[in-house]
């Protein structure tokens, strides 16, 4: 065998080396990219978690108080079209790093809404509602229903 063809088979080994390295390369970024984007949406959605508990805890203790809950979260009582009759709304912008921002650059959103029913015979109020967390353009993470009893005063 001549010394022109043992450099032919030794570049073309190479060659062959070089692209079975290029194509595991390439299979290892797409899995990290991947695992990536996994880990930022499951941060995202334990964010959206603890945001909705914060939410519904202070639901609970307002007793429904939407406007309340707004003021403490930095929220914003809003009207929303095509919801629940006789619901108030809040909702909560939140930028990437899920710090309260204004609806211009949010990307995340809190809102919960709350419709009150009174029981005035047996002296109670009754309010239920429900909490979404999402991405501003519609990918919810959490969606729950609430419930808050009131009292209003002795029975008659």
């Amino acid at each position: 065998m001549t010394q022109r063809s043992k450099s032919t088979l030794f570049l073309i080994e190479q060659l062959i080396v070089i692209a079975v390295f290029a194509i595991c390369a390439a299979a290892c970024i797409s899995i990290l990219t991947a695992a990536f984007f996994n880990a930022t949406d499951a941060q995202a959605a334990g964010n959206a978690i603890l945001k909705a508990e914060t939410a519904a805890e202070l639901y609970k203790a307002t007793g429904g108080d939407i406007y309340l809950i707004a003021e403490f979260l930095g929220g914003v009582v809003e009207t929303v079209e095509n919801s629940h009759p006789g619901a108030v709304h809040a909702a909560v912008y939140y930028n990437q790093a899920w710090q309260i921002s204004n609806e211009a650059t949010a990307v995340f959103v809190l809102r919960i809404y709350s419709t009150g029913t009174s029981y005035a015979s047996h002296g109670i109020r009754l309010e239920s509602g429900g909490i979404t967390v999402g991405k501003i353009t519609g990918e919810l993470f959490v969606d729950f229903p609430l419930a808050a009893r009131q009292t209003m005063g002795a029975a008659g």
